[in-house]
């Protein structure tokens, strides 16, 4: 795995991260999965300390399917495979952001990344916003 971007913060290793790292009540740690190379977000799932503890010690992206109740390793039936190159827990230690090599489509519906499916438009007052930068 590659270092996640510079910051001040230091490097935990796996240990240290399942020891900082905040489950939800439910037990479960968000991941944003994001492609190393563009940097686009690619999905969202779930972790439990032992799907985290997987994740960060087997190079391979290991999350705990809410509906099966079962783990599932991306691509061990589709061949879509996410290596692991970074991972930073938030701020809050409560979400997980894991950068990835994707081999193939990262949605289960063929789409390269979940997001492309449902593109919504957010309404926003630009007049506003751009007044203001002009003021």
């Amino acid at each position: 795995m590659t270092d996640p971007p510079s910051t001040d913060a230091p490097t935990l290793d796996a240990q240290e991260a399942l020891a900082l790292a905040q489950f939800g009540s439910d037990g479960l740690l968000t991941a944003v999965v994001q492609e190393e190379a563009t940097r686009q977000v690619l999905m969202v799932g779930y972790m439990d300390r032992e799907a985290l503890r997987r994740t960060l010690t087997e190079g391979r992206a290991v999350f705990w399917s809410r509906s099966r109740q079962e783990y599932w390793r991306k691509g061990d039936t589709s061949g879509h495979v996410q290596y692991v190159r970074g991972a930073a827990l938030d701020c809050d230690a409560d979400a997980l952001l894991l950068t990835v090599e994707q081999v193939g489509p990262a949605c289960h519906t063929g789409a390269h990344a979940c997001f492309d499916t449902h593109p919504v438009h957010a309404e926003t007052d630009t007049d506003e916003h751009s007044a203001g930068a002009h003021a």
